[in-house]
């Protein structure tokens, strides 16, 4: 890679963004979603996705973000924002050890590179800052996805027939996985 963003994925930094940053940066949180959907990532949407869907997307978790019941984590190239993890806090009093992992996107000229698992590595650091200790996520069953969680020590539940349609109309199998970060779960104590 030449010009501006010559970063190479092991070099670029993975930072939280702020709902403030993250608004001001739609335009590049939109470019990763759309680049994902085009290259037919099955992450909730269909082919024909538009930046301006993409932007609304991300506006929708800007309230989620500055609440703090989710954090948003890029990998910032330097001259542009090139891959994304949402960390979604489990907000039901039985669950404060829980969250959920999405959107882990990355651009399609950064792929393949190790920066999806550094990302992942990161949203799991970041969960366990928070007190979470045991991530759940789904992906298509054979994707991209699958193949880095199975690698990154995620353990399969099962898989889910038809779950959703891949970007391209097809019904697609997700897999269910979970990862434990600490050693054991405890029950918070009962209030009384």
């Amino acid at each position: 890679m030449t010009g501006p963003d010559a970063t190479t994925p092991a070099e670029v930094p993975i930072r939280a963004l702020d709902a403030a940053e993250a608004e001001a940066r739609l335009a590049e949180l939109s470019d990763i979603l759309v680049d994902a959907v085009a290259h037919g990532a099955s992450v909730n949407f269909m082919a024909g996705f538009t930046h301006a869907e993409g932007r609304e997307f991300w506006r929708g978790q800007l309230p989620g973000i500055a609440g703090g019941g989710k954090r948003l984590l890029v990998g910032d190239g330097g001259g542009r924002l090139v891959g994304t993890v949402l960390l979604f806090f489990a907000h039901q009093p039985n669950a404060p050890h829980r969250a959920e992992v999405g959107k882990m996107l990355v651009l399609s000229s950064y792929r393949r590179r190790g920066l999806g698992r550094r990302l992942l590595a990161a949203a799991e650091a970041a969960a366990l800052d928070a007190g979470r200790t045991l991530l759940l996520l789904d992906t298509e069953t054979g994707s991209a996805g699958d193949t880095l969680y199975r690698r990154c020590g995620w353990i399969a539940v099962g898989g889910i027939p038809d779950h959703s349609f891949t970007a391209d109309g097809r019904l697609a199998e997700a897999t269910v996985f979970y990862k434990a970060l600490g050693p054991h779960h405890r029950c918070p104590a009962a209030s009384r």
